[in-house]
């Protein structure tokens, strides 16, 4: 009878806790990346400001010129 020892796992080979590994450090990259950039709530910022901007450009973006005497 041949005795059937199981191979070893090779360094790179893609295991179910090798996968549930990359997704939670995918997550993290995800959510880190996300607080470094300002999160949620400066991203609403932002998008107020630029609607903002662009209405007050639009509603009249030229100043009156004053005239030197």
């Amino acid at each position: 009878m041949a005795d059937q020892t199981p191979r070893p796992t090779r360094p790179f080979a893609l295991t179910p806790a090798r996968i549930l590994i990359l997704v939670f450090g995918a997550l993290a990259i995800v959510y880190i990346v996300g607080a470094l950039l300002g999160g949620v709530g400066n991203y609403q910022q932002l998008r107020e400001a630029a609607q903002g901007a662009s209405s007050s450009a639009s509603s009249g973006s030229v100043a009156p010129a004053s005239s030197a005497n």
